[in-house]
């Protein structure tokens, strides 16, 4: 896959900004799906039958977003790489320790510019146990902007609540977007959303603003997100 980095002009960093560099690269391959090198040879995958989903009633596996039912870009096209059983890795950023391996799949989305996403779907074991883990994914990325800051203070950050959509059981998109001193400006969307037992995270990010964010298509990818979850 090709991803364009913007050119940096060179410049003496400390540790500290070195650092901040790291941080802010990370949160960005997490969105884009950059950093996790994909097999030749994977296939789409259904939910592994782990301990988490072998006692559970059987259902329709879930669907994943297709390329085309993402926010357009204004100049490449979207490539939908393989659904993966597991985690991708690294995880989204904001939601890094929050979504369990067992019962995860997980698909990327690369454009040949700064623009990624990823989208993880979570078979839970109940009802109860998917509303759980999408309230602690909610909870996760409305505290993310004050972790970011608070873990690197030369960083700001900020976060937006672009509402809720009536999409199965409900779903929600908020947005974050963060700064460091001497290296890129970054903007993240989040769709959460859930169906029966089945929770759908959304993360789409590039650099940029939030102002620049697509919010009103990514709200209609994510209603797509989660209605697909059980087709």
């Amino acid at each position: 896959m090709r991803l364009r980095i913007h050119p940096m002009k060179p410049n003496p960093a400390t540790a500290g900004e070195r650092t901040a560099r790291a941080v802010a690269a990370t949160a960005l391959a997490a969105a884009a799906g950059t950093a996790l090198a994909l097999a030749p040879a994977a296939q789409a995958a259904p939910l592994p039958a782990t301990a988490a989903t072998a006692s559970a009633p059987r259902a329709t596996a879930p669907a994943f977003l297709a390329a085309d039912e993402l926010p357009p870009h204004r100049w490449s096209e979207w490539t939908a790489h393989p659904v993966a059983r597991g985690l991708p890795d690294p995880e989204p950023f904001c939601a890094e320790g929050v979504l369990p391996e067992a019962g995860a799949a997980h698909r990327l989305f690369t454009t040949e510019f700064d623009t990624g996403a990823t989208q993880v779907v979570v078979r839970t074991r109940s009802t109860g146990a998917a509303k759980k883990l999408a309230a602690a994914l909610e909870k996760a990325v409305r505290g993310c902007a004050d972790r970011v800051e608070r873990e690197h203070p030369e960083a700001t950050a900020v976060w937006r609540d672009y509402g809720s959509l009536d999409a199965e059981e409900g779903a929600h998109v908020l947005g974050v977007g963060t700064s460091f001193p001497e290296s890129s400006r970054d903007a993240h969307l989040f769709g959460i959303g859930r169906d029966g037992r089945t929770v759908t995270l959304v993360a789409w990010g590039e650099m940029g603003t939030l102002d620049g964010a697509p919010v009103t298509a990514f709200r209609e990818t994510t209603a797509t997100a989660v209605h697909k979850l059980y087709r």
